[in-house]
């Protein structure tokens, strides 16, 4: 009986082919499912694709009993519990660079936009106004970038920036290697004090929440711009929306929010509304067909590659291991366990017992959860496999040949 991958939120169809050659049969679902009718859909599932609206709770990983891996097909994870997957045994994949360009280009698009007062200028003529002047319009070759988080997305807008004449700064908690002519600074507080526009690329953590508040946007340059297309928790709303109303800030974008509606028919509401110069948009930073394709070939191969090889390379919540294509007439044993002392001894005991021999083993061990793959030779007894599970400290396991 083939293993089924089960596809929610119109995963890009690019990745079917890859999930097609591991053996799955394909099932798809257009949009995030409610717990209700989500859990029946995981009941048959080995593999699982969500995008950033699926919530992966643990309950939703209790109806999924044959579940082997998850794969978010988006940069996030924060709709998975990382936790319960891993005690479970279940790697989970996601696409961490498939969207860099597309949000890159919407965050510079932007900063254009607003240096130029288009959407002010852009509402006036809708409305049948003909605002043609110079009053705040301004290029922007010569103007100071400032990046906060210089990852996959800062990186690469610091290389658009630059090709346009933008001078670049950036801040980020870790070292980083400048691209071009950008420069680091050496504090939060210098980059927003200098950069006439400030862009945020951040992920969510508790050491990020709402790290743009007043105290920091006070520290903002009067006039200055301010873009957030990474979290929504990133930014306090009310302190931004106050900078706008004082015309401490002379406009924003902004592509995420603390609350998001939870399907296209439930209504968008945001203090930030309000505002003729600002510019928003519906959590779309990585939504391009170029980006969705390629996550979707990022992910569905990841996703491939473990339920042919094991390989949990590039998992976010457990060991990473590649032990590479198997060689004819040898089976892997997958297993993931309790990270305490004795488990390899006991796991290899019972190969030795079965009268197979380890040509290869890889292990890896992080936090509470251990990942061990072992390439072995000869036949092995029916009953092998059920022996390997029922060891003491085992998680989860299965053979590949």
């Amino acid at each position: 009986m083939s293993r089924q991958a089960v596809l929610f939120e119109s995963v890009h169809a690019v990745a079917d082919a890859a999930l097609l050659a591991a053996g799955l049969t394909l099932s798809r679902h257009a949009g995030a499912l409610a717990p209700a009718e989500l859990h029946p859909a995981l009941a048959d599932a080995a593999v699982a694709g969500i995008r950033s609206r699926t919530k992966m709770t643990e309950a939703a990983l209790d109806a999924a009993p044959n579940l082997l891996t998850l794969g978010c097909f988006c940069i996030g994870t924060n709709q998975v519990d990382l936790g319960a997957a891993a005690r479970r045994g279940i790697p989970v994949f996601n696409g961490p660079f498939g969207n860099t360009r597309s949000v890159a280009e919407l965050t510079l698009a932007s900063t254009i936009m607003l240096m130029r007062g288009v959407p002010r200028r852009s509402l006036a003529a809708l409305r049948g106004e003909w605002q043609k002047s110079a009053d705040g319009s301004h290029e922007v070759r010569g103007k100071k970038l400032g990046i906060i988080g210089y990852g996959n997305i800062g990186s690469q807008l610091s290389v658009l920036a630059s090709a346009l004449g933008m001078h670049v700064y950036f801040y980020d908690v870790e070292p980083k290697l400048a691209h071009g002519n950008a420069r680091s600074v050496a504090s939060l507080d210098e980059l927003l004090e200098k950069s006439d526009v400030v862009t945020i690329h951040v992920p969510s953590l508790p050491s990020t929440a709402n790290m743009i508040d007043a105290a920091a946007i006070s520290k903002m340059k009067p006039g200055a711009i301010f873009i957030n297309q990474a979290r929504g928790d990133l930014v306090d709303i009310e302190a931004l929306c106050a900078a706008l109303e004082s015309g401490h800030l002379a406009g924003a974008a902004v592509d995420v929010f603390p609350v998001e509606p939870a399907s296209k028919s439930e209504a968008f509401v945001s203090p930030l509304q309000q505002f003729e110069n600002v510019i928003l948009t519906p959590h779309v930073g990585g939504s391009t067909l170029e980006a969705q394709a390629a996550i979707g070939e990022d992910v569905a191969r990841k996703l491939a590659r473990f339920i042919q090889q094991g390989t949990t390379k590039g998992a976010v919540n457990v060991p990473n291991i590649d032990p590479g294509p198997l060689a004819p007439g040898r089976t892997r044993l997958l297993s993931f366990h309790g990270n305490a002392p004795g488990y390899l001894t006991r796991l290899n005991d019972a190969i030795s017992a079965s009268g197979a021999n380890v040509a290869a083993q890889h292990l890896e061990t992080s936090g509470d959860i251990g990942f061990v793959a072992a390439d072995l030779e000869g036949d092995l007894p029916a009953a092998f496999i059920d022996h390997v599970r029922a060891l003491d400290g085992s998680v989860r396991a299965r053979l590949v040949s």
